[in-house]
Formats: C-alpha cells, sequence, structure tokens
C-alpha cells in the first residue's frame, strides 16, 4: 500500500498523464495554424469559393484546439510548484526565463492575432487580415522553440552557474542557453512531425467527406494538400531527426544505447539497427535480436566504422562519475517508443505516397477500405509523435536535469501520496471530460463540412469577406 501512495511515484504519473495530455493538442495547432494561413493566402491570390470555404473549416478545427491547448497548458505551470518544488526552486532561475519569453513574446503575441483573425473577416483590409493569421503561424512556432528551449536545458544544461550557497542553478548566458545544441536540433524535428500530425487530421476530414462524394469541390484539393504535407515533412522529420541523433549521441548516450537495446560497446559492423530484440530479464544482455548491420553506426557517428556505447559501459561510467545507483532507463519503453515512432511516421509517407498515386488525375478510388485507411492517418500519427516524445523524456531518466539532478530529488518533500493521488484522479476526471468534449467539438466540426460563403463578385469573381459567413 505504502508503494501505491509513494509521492515520487504519483506525481511522476500525474506530471506524465498531464503533459502528453496537453502534448496532443500542441503538434495539432502548430500544423494547422500554418495550413489555415496557406488556404488563406490561395483563396487571397485566386479568389476562388473553394479556398475560402476550406479556410473557414481548418480555421474552426484550429480554433476548438488551440482553445482546449491553452485550457490544459495552464495545468502544467502548477504542477511544478505543487509536485515539484525542489525542481522548481533548483532550476527557477534558468527554466523561468524561456518560459516567461514564451508567454509574453509568443503567446500573448499569438492570442492577440488570433483575436484579430476571428473577429476582422468584415473589419480588416483582406492583406491585413492575412497577415493575422501568418502571425498567429509564427506565434505558435516561437511558442514551440522557447518550449524546446526551456525542455533542452533539461537534457543537456547549458548557460548556468551552481550557486555553492543556495544549491540552485543561475542563469548566466540567455545566449547559450537558447542556442542550445539540443534545442537547436529537436525544434525542426518537432516542428516537421508537427506538420504530419496536421497532415493526417486534413487527410482523415478530406477522406471522410470524399468516401460519402461530400464537397469534393473543397475536400479534393484539401486531400492534395494533406498528401503532399505528409509526404514533404515526413521527409524533412527524418533528415532532421537524424541530427537530433547526433545530438542525443554527443550529450546523452545512455538514451541512444537504450534506444537500440546495446547492451555493449559496438563498433562497425557489430554497431546494427536492431529491428527486434528480446534481453534478459534483468536487462543486462541480450538473447535474440533481428538487425541491420552498419545503420546504428552510422546513425550515430555518420561513419560506417564508428562506435557506440553500451549500456553496461555507461552505467559503470556513470557509477564512478556521479556515485552508485542505477543510469539506465526503462529499456522496454525506449526500446518501443523509439520504434513505434519510426514505424509509424515511415507507414504515413508510404501511406501518402500511395494516396497520391490512387488518386492521380481526378481519380476517386470505389474501395472503402482505401478511404478507411486514409482516415486512420490522424490518430496514428498523433501517436507516433505522443510516442516520440514519451521516448525523449523517458530516455532521460533517471534524471530530471541530466547529469544535476535526479527526479527522485526533484519531488516536493513535504507533499504526501494521498494528495498526490486526490489531485491525480481529480485531474483525471477533468481530463477525461475535456477529451469527450474536444473530440465530439472536432467530430462534430469535421461532419458539418465546410461552411456556405457569399456570392463573387460580379465584375471581379473574387468573394469579399463582408459576404462571408463564419
Amino acid at each position: 500500500m505504502n508503494d501505491l501512495l509513494d509521492p515520487l511515484l504519483l506525481a511522476r504519473w500525474q506530471f506524465g498523464l498531464t503533459t502528453v495530455y496537453h502534448f496532443l493538442f500542441v503538434p495539432i495547432t502548430i500544423g494547422l495554424a500554418t495550413s489555415t494561413a496557406v488556404f488563406q493566402t490561395a483563396w487571397y491570390r485566386t479568389g476562388k469559393a473553394e479556398y475560402l470555404r476550406i479556410t473557414r473549416f481548418f480555421g474552426n478545427i484550429f480554433l476548438i484546439n488551440f482553445a482546449m491547448g491553452v485550457v490544459t497548458g495552464i495545468v502544467q505551470e502548477f504542477q511544478f510548484g505543487m509536485n515539484w518544488s525542489e525542481y522548481s526552486r533548483f532550476v527557477g532561475d534558468v527554466f523561468g526565463a524561456p518560459l516567461a519569453m514564451e508567454g509574453l513574446l509568443a503567446f500573448f503575441f499569438e492570442a492577440t492575432m488570433i483575436g484579430l483573425w476571428i473577429f476582422g473577416w468584415d473589419k480588416l483590409p483582406r492583406g491585413i487580415h492575412l497577415a493575422t493569421i501568418w502571425a498567429t503561424a509564427i506565434g505558435t512556432i516561437l511558442s514551440a522553440y522557447f518550449i524546446l528551449a526551456a525542455n533542452a536545458f533539461m537534457q543537456n544544461p547549458v548557460g548556468f552557474e551552481l550557486n555553492a550557497e543556495s544549491g540552485r542553478a543561475e542563469l548566466v548566458d540567455i545566449g547559450a542557453l537558447l542556442t542550445n545544441r539540443v534545442a537547436l536540433a529537436a525544434f525542426p524535428h518537432t516542428i516537421a512531425a508537427s506538420f504530419m500530425v496536421a497532415a493526417g487530421l486534413i487527410i482523415s476530414a478530406a477522406a471522410w467527406h470524399l468516401a460519402r462524394n461530400q464537397h469534393i469541390d473543397t475536400m479534393r484539393p484539401a486531400l492534395k494538400y494533406g498528401l503532399w504535407l505528409m509526404i514533404g515533412s515526413g521527409i524533412l522529420t527524418t533528415l532532421f531527426g537524424d541530427q537530433l541523433s547526433l545530438a542525443m549521441v554527443a550529450t546523452q548516450p545512455m538514451k541512444m544505447a537504450a534506444a537500440e537495446a546495446t547492451f555493449d560497446t559496438v563498433c562497425g559492423a557489430d554497431a546494427s539497427f536492431s529491428i527486434f530484440t528480446l534481453g534478459t530479464p534483468d536487462g543486462s544482455s541480450e538473447l535474440f535480436s533481428i538487425r541491420i548491420p552498419y545503420l546504428l553506426s552510422f546513425l550515430s557517428t555518420h561513419t560506417f566504422d564508428g562506435c557506440v556505447e553500451g549500456i553496461n559501459d555507461l552505467q559503470a561510467q556513470y557509477t564512478q562519475q556521479f556515485g552508485p545507483g542505477d543510469y539506465t532507463p526503462i529499456l522496454w519503453v525506449t526500446y518501443w517508443a523509439f520504434r513505434w515512432m519510426i514505424g509509424l511516421g515511415l507507414l504515413h509517407v508510404v501511406i501518402a505516397v500511395v494516396g497520391l498515386w490512387v488518386t492521380r488525375k481526378g481519380r476517386m478510388p470505389k474501395q472503402a477500405w482505401v478511404w478507411k485507411v486514409a482516415i486512420w492517418s490522424f490518430p496514428l500519427s498523433l501517436l507516433a509523435m505522443s510516442v516520440g516524445w514519451v521516448f525523449t523524456e523517458m530516455g532521460r531518466q533517471p534524471w530530471i536535469v541530466f547529469s544535476l539532478m535526479k527526479t527522485e530529488s526533484g519531488v516536493s518533500p513535504y507533499v504526501t501520496g494521498l494528495e498526490v493521488l486526490i489531485s491525480l484522479v481529480a485531474f483525471t476526471l477533468i481530463y477525461g471530460i475535456l477529451a469527450v468534449v474536444e473530440v465530439r467539438l472536432i467530430i462534430q466540426a469535421i461532419r458539418k463540412g465546410p461552411p456556405e460563403v457569399g456570392e463573387p463578385d460580379p465584375e471581379t469573381g473574387k468573394i469579399e469577406p463582408a459576404t462571408t459567413v463564419y
């Protein structure tokens, strides 16, 4: 019973639940903001009604998702003080700087531009109104960068000094913090992956209507856009992920070793990529695996004769450097999260390529299963990014700030397990209700389809904002 009421265990479960839940809204917001701006630009340049209807349709879904993301994001800040006060005390001076920038420079700017975009359809000149949605898209991306810069400090702490008297990390170089090697590598990878999630949503929504022969004039171009976006962002995600893996090997070699279940240091052909591995119950050696020779060496060092440090060697090194303890992440979580992330990502690119082929030259597949596969693009793309985030955070364990503070040291010392359990149950119930509301609102918005718009101007053929219906 005492283990079930362990404050550390419950605090980790609560933070994991609320973080993963909030993270579901982040890539959709980032990807849909930019996609909505692209659709509105197409309408601005051509004046075609179908582009305006697409803009309104996906813009509405974007707003629903943005509102839910704001609500769930607020909870994150409270948890630092509630359950992780020691962590907040230790890194507050460093961690607070990028979070303040995110709130003051990015989020407020983003929220202001969203307000202008929502209420400015028939009040602002078309060009200025278009600029507001592009500014919103830029704001979402800026927010992501500052959040990733804060998270990168947890992965690779830089730009700080330890105050021996207070026992706190103090910020001394904001430039180093914002140009952290991990942040610079994680940012483009995360943004590209967010576009993959948005592409999955666009493909799913368009496929749902096309399978029923509804709104063909708007959903066909939306589907094409989603398929091309999935391919393009998938390629970029892979390329940027390669750079992130190099940063990971340089800063957190144990995470890469755990991702590959590499127990002993290997080089060259022995540094192979594991497709499937079975290990011993104690997680110290391998029993069986299916591997691709040289691939791990190339991914980790960009050479075919490079070496990758193993779990056992790193464990011995960290024990000598940091003292006794287990410095290995939960292997089955990191190993399989890494493969689900890669596998689902590649699957989506393949589906998009096939989708372009079967819909070429205006063709509409008659087989129901084709559309069902397309509709599943969204939930599976969201799952791929979520397990990628799980890998990033779980692979850092047992550290909450790598090499500086263990997770067990960051939990609030005077919060009881029962108190954390009560808040965990409360958050779970509230988030469950919010999930039902979010899913129903988005499904209703998708099923409702693109809205009707006003008649085109008889002289120019363009539809002016004053004649549209939101």
